[in-house]
């Protein structure tokens, strides 16, 4: 079987809106995902971001440590190694993680289920960096969901209004280098993403895999530069599975890699956690239900934070 999972230059979406929006779309309904180029986040940007996580991961665990914050299940600053492990797995990831979410002032309604993020002092740069990061990816993942808005038969602003000020987070990951044998654990077991939809730089390591409706493992493998976009749990839910939220995987490397790290920085961008998801008008057949009950989105991102052990 060929498979085909789109690969599009964002400057179509203002060239071709209907043409980019249809191939988008089509990819994302069979495989759930996408590969994005010209993009428009800086390489200067990501090289610089690329530089300051390498720097944070090379410091010692005692020091890193000290930015794991309890009773907030990793929603800001570090995640030790060892501790996420995928819905329904025994085996936790290998792997480690830093947060970053949204800045709000004190006053915002939203500052109760957004904790405000901390910063390691021993990296100089990072928060400038990754908070421009953050924005920049933000502002993406507006412009994709516009061309998805289309691609449903929405005003293109549809999602404009649902994501603003939402929970979104970025992640930047370290998949350590692989010395000895690993037993029943890989770099990141088979998942679905919470959120609504993924952006995802630094795919261009080997490892990333999708799950195909036919139950196949197939590679995701953009070229250097290249932004990987997934369908998340909400948006699958709000389109009553017309967009898939498709499993996938990060296995471990080849043995002619497995001396090297991985890294790569994922943005979660989330519905505002008001936000009621429900089928959208349309998704539903004349007389069936819909395939998931409404839900807000704070109290579905906490209910799945509790499956994968980090809340």
């Amino acid at each position: 079987m060929n498979d085909n999972i789109a690969s599009v230059s964002l400057r179509d979406a203002d060239r071709d809106p209907a043409a980019f929006a249809d191939r988008l779309g089509d990819s994302v309904v069979d495989y759930g995902f996408a590969i994005i180029a010209d993009h428009g986040i800086p390489q200067s940007l990501i090289d610089r971001a690329e530089e300051k996580a390498r720097a944070f991961f090379a410091l010692p665990d005692e020091t890193k440590r000290k930015y794991a914050i309890a009773g907030q299940g990793g929603a800001r600053g570090y995640t030790p190694f060892g501790i996420e492990t995928a819905k329904g797995a025994s085996a936790h990831d290998l792997k480690e993680f830093w947060h970053v979410g949204r800045e709000l002032d004190d006053r915002h309604p939203f500052r109760a289920m957004m904790a405000a993020n901390v910063w390691p002092a021993e990296v100089p740069g990072f928060r400038e960096t990754f908070l421009e990061l953050y924005d920049t990816f933000d502002r993406t993942g507006v412009r994709i969901l516009a061309a998805i808005a289309r691609f449903l038969g929405l005003d293109e602003a549809f999602f404009t209004g649902t994501v603003r000020d939402g929970n979104s987070v970025l992640r930047m990951l370290h998949y350590p280098p692989q010395a000895e044998p690993t037993g029943s654990h890989i770099r990141a077991g088979a998942h679905e993403d919470i959120n609504t939809i993924t952006l995802l730089l630094g795919a261009e390591e080997a490892g990333l895999e999708l799950q195909t409706k036919d139950g196949r493992w197939i590679p995701v493998s953009p070229k250097p530069g290249e932004l990987v976009v997934n369908i998340g749990d909400m948006l699958q839910r709000l389109t009553n599975g017309r967009l898939r939220s498709t499993p996938h995987r990060v296995v471990n490397p080849a043995p002619d890699r497995a001396a090297h790290a991985r890294y790569s920085m994922p943005f979660f961008l989330h519905f505002r956690p008001d936000y009621l998801i429900e089928a959208l008008p349309g998704t539903v057949a004349p007389g069936a239900a819909p395939e998931w009950p409404p839900i807000t989105a704070h109290d579905y991102l906490a209910e799945r934070l509790r499956e994968i052990k980090l809340s």
